[in-house]
């Protein structure tokens, strides 16, 4: 399987969600209300792009006032540096097609979204996600912080227009990747205590490489057997986020598969296989979410730069009843090189959406 794909790279990039788009009730001041708006919102993109799409068009039913534009999902937020593919594949258990969105251009909730007063905002939320992915992979962000503004405008340019030959020509001169072949399991006579066997070995002869990892959390609840029927997510306190790294090694024994990977970034629950080929959450308490990946010193993180670390609690037995990665559930032992090389998104993160429900063994203990 070859590291790169160029095939894949386009589906990625050329991935969308349809989505339809209804003024809320409160906003509307003509009869009959307007009839809602069909876009396509692009995966890799982020909700204020498609503000100069979406105003024009409610824009001769709008009450008078000032226009603060923001989404929303059955009466949830949506946060807008999130990717629309990430909030898609997190919130909509079972793909809904076309989403169903409610836009509102008033009453802007502060309370649970960071201010976002133009594109300016987006870009500049981006390219701090650059610079932290830039000092997961290098030690340091200095290559994004060295970048010509007339490149820096150009890779924003082709991340909105969807611009792939465009985004690979400068990001290439960033040198953040792509992750080679050599992707490699320490071997398991020389684990550290408590270290799994397929878990990367943070000490070798060649200094590990690091791939820098969104993950998503969601709990589905107990025996859920349709995802149609997962409870709607009224609060985003009832999703984790976690920033973590995976470390791979250039030597070494097997090949890293995103099983490994998993296992690496979530030992919680993809720790222990049992032999059903499920991963269990073992109850060892709460557990806090990894640090932030940047240097103060070097990066200016603000919360619209990233996905904010939530605490990580385990309750009770779980499992891992899917993931989602650019809307694709991935076979857990295709090769991790080629999930990242192909399947990260514009900022050099890999976004992952991981869906739990309680185990049903747990469930009928309690």
């Amino acid at each position: 399987m070859a590291v790169f794909s160029e095939e894949a790279a386009k589906y990625v990039w050329g991935g969308a969600i349809p989505l339809q788009i209804r003024l809320h009730e409160s906003e509307v001041t003509t009869l009959p209300p307007p009839p809602p708006a069909l876009v396509l919102g692009s995966r890799i993109g982020y909700f204020p792009l498609l503000v100069p799409l979406i105003k024009p068009y409610f824009s001769s039913t709008l009450p008078p006032g000032e226009d603060t534009v923001w989404f929303d999902y059955n009466g949830l937020p949506l946060k807008w540096y999130v990717p629309i593919g990430v909030l898609f594949d997190l919130l909509s258990a079972e793909p809904e097609r076309p989403w169903n969105l409610t836009v509102h251009f008033r009453g802007y909730p502060g309370d649970v979204l960071t201010p976002c007063d133009s594109e300016d905002t987006v870009k500049w939320s981006y390219i701090n996600s650059l610079k932290e992915a830039a000092y997961v992979i290098n030690g340091n962000s200095k290559n994004i912080m060295n970048m010509a503004q007339t490149d820096q405008f150009d890779l924003w340019q082709s991340l909105v227009k969807g611009n792939m030959d465009g985004y690979l020509r400068i990001s290439s001169r960033l040198k953040l990747g792509p992750v080679g072949e050599d992707c490699f399991l320490k071997q398991a006579s020389s684990l550290q205590p408590r270290q799994a066997i397929d878990e990367p070995d943070p000490v070798g002869s060649s200094r590990p490489s690091r791939i820098p990892v969104r993950l998503y959390i969601r709990n589905v609840g107990e025996s859920l057997e349709d995802l149609e029927d997962a409870p709607i997510i009224d609060s985003w306190d009832r999703i984790s986020y976690i920033n973590r790294a995976v470390e791979i090694h250039k030597e070494g024994g097997n090949y890293m598969t995103l099983k490994h990977a998993m296992r690496t970034l979530l030992p919680e629950i993809f720790g222990e296989e049992d032999p059903d080929n499920k991963y269990e959450l073992r109850e060892e308490g709460n557990h806090e979410a990894g640090s932030s990946f940047g240097d103060p010193e070097t990066i200016s993180m603000t919360r619209n730069d990233l996905v904010e670390e939530t605490s990580f609690g385990c309750q009770r037995s779980s499992e891992a009843s899917l993931i989602r990665i650019q809307g694709i559930e991935p076979d857990l032992n295709i090769p991790f090189s080629w999930v990242v090389n192909n399947l990260k998104n514009p900022d050099y993160f890999l976004h992952l959406c991981v869906f739990l429900r309680t185990s049903p063994r747990q469930a009928k203990a309690t």
